[in-house]
């Protein structure tokens, strides 16, 4: 191969291959095809321009250790300077505030009579012995002001019939 087409060559790979890590960034998240074919691109697109492998190699080497320091001293300098707090949440979500994992036992309501307070097609919110509720029937539209009756709970589903 000539020296021009192989410089082109090693452009188009190296291209190629950054084009694939956007793909896998923005397109198709995760590690899969399209990250290990952009690393095998970028890779081969260095060696393709590169004199020998053994000066590629270390090269690439050298990259990765670099990567890597910089990536623990930047972490080490946000947490410094609390700039880590500018791109996470501060606030946790305690259960001594309201805070709860489980759903309540919604068990309790079945037969109970309440109003709904929003259009119901199907889904929308009940008021049922003073709380508001998410219920759901089972395809009826229900318009606001309308009686509903409990008649069953399934897991954090509520089914409600107008009465």
């Amino acid at each position: 191969m000539t020296p021009a087409l192989l410089s082109w060559l090693a452009f188009l790979a190296f291209l190629l291959g950054a084009f694939a890590f956007v793909l896998e960034i923005f397109i198709f998240p995760g590690f899969g095809v399209a990250g290990i074919t952009g690393i095998i691109l970028v890779g081969w697109g260095i060696l393709l321009v590169s004199v020998d492998i053994t000066q590629a190699t270390a090269s690439l080497s050298l990259a990765l250790l670099a990567t890597v320091v910089i990536f623990v001293v930047s972490l080490r300098l946000m947490s410094r300077y609390n700039m880590w707090f500018k791109l996470t949440l501060k606030n946790r979500q305690n259960k001594n505030e309201g805070y709860v994992a489980s759903p309540p036992e919604l068990s309790i309501y079945v037969g109970k009579e309440g109003v709904a307070l929003t259009p119901l097609r199907p889904a929308g919110a009940a008021e049922i012995e003073g709380h508001r509720l998410d219920v759901i029937t089972e395809g009826e539209f229900i318009s606001p002001g309308t009686r509903v009756k409990v008649f069953r709970v399934e897991g954090t589903r509520m089914l409600v019939k107008g009465i």
